[in-house]
């Protein structure tokens, strides 16, 4: 049996599991990021609990917020890890195991998940979007993550959807994060409703017939289904598939961007949306299959 190791870094958690060949998690351990300690002290944890299982496994893989420097194996500048600035995390781990080591970024490990072992494991190219706090994104092709010249691409947070004036913190104005995510819903009706409402309240007003969620819902969907469109008519891939709380806990907002979809994309009969099926553990399967 071939084992390996993948591990996935939060900003406020750290896992590890070792998993086999199949991604099935043998042994598994997680802790919590103490951001006052900073990325040696956190990261050595992770060692001692691999070094603890005393296995015999074939290299790491790490699943991390970027923005990342994938030939390198640096973390460069990511929001949710502060003091993790520069950090060569994949050197880290290849000095204290003595193992190959290789990093991405988070979304595309979930995708390189789903597209080997998950939802779209019977197509040759897949997109996978998670939609969730933020958007996220990834592209695997014939099993392999297509990362671009600069460990940019698929980062379709940025990707502007509309003609927003406001331009949030890292972002465009427009861009699909700010227009279609968990907390871009959360916002918009907010400002519409004039008190504080979180995502699931916002669906679940619209179920309830509220005009106001009604409206910041078919907002995000258009978005987003632009955010398809755009995709692709780039790549044209075999499948979507998507992960993350907000599409994957209401499936009328799926079917709804779907819909859309279907009225921008050049061959509507062509376009096919699959929800992820691996869950949580995503982010461990992928990282696992980056060895």
């Amino acid at each position: 049996m071939t084992v390996r190791i993948g591990i996935d870094i939060g900003g406020t958690q750290l896992r590890v599991a070792a998993l086999d060949e199949k991604g099935n998690i043998l042994k598994r351990e997680a802790f919590p990021n103490v951001h006052s300690a900073g990325p040696e002290e956190n990261l050595g944890r992770l060692v001692e609990a691999i070094e603890g299982w005393g296995l015999d496994y074939e290299g790491i893989g790490i699943g991390c917020p970027g923005p990342l420097d994938f030939e390198k194996g640096q973390i460069l500048t990511p929001p949710n890890l502060p003091g993790w600035e520069g950090f060569p995390v994949a050197d880290f781990f290849r000095r204290r195991c003595d193992h190959p080591c290789h990093l991405n970024n988070d979304a595309n490990v979930a995708g390189l998940a789903e597209a080997l072992v998950g939802a779209g494991r019977n197509f040759s190219s897949v997109v996978y979007i998670t939609v969730s706090t933020g958007v996220g994104a990834a592209y695997v092709v014939d099993g392999k993550i297509v990362g671009g010249a600069h460990s940019l691409a698929t980062e379709v947070f940025n990707m502007i959807v509309c003609d927003a004036p406001v331009a949030r913190p890292g972002m465009n104005p427009g861009a699909l994060e700010d227009q279609s995510s968990g907390t871009a819903i959360a916002r918009m009706a907010t400002e519409r409703m004039g008190r504080e409402v979180t995502a699931p309240a916002v669906f679940a007003l619209a179920d309830a017939g509220n005009a106001d969620a009604i409206a910041v819902i078919d907002h995000a969907a258009e978005c987003l289904a632009r955010g398809v469109n755009n995709i692709n008519a780039v790549v044209d891939p075999d499948v979507f598939v998507f992960g993350g709380s907000v599409a994957l806990k209401n499936p009328a907002f799926l079917d709804m961007v779907y819909q859309k979809a279907k009225g921008y994309v050049l061959d509507p009969d062509a376009l096919l949306f699959c929800e992820a099926t691996c869950g949580d553990d995503a982010g461990l399967v992928g990282a696992s299959l980056l060895v």
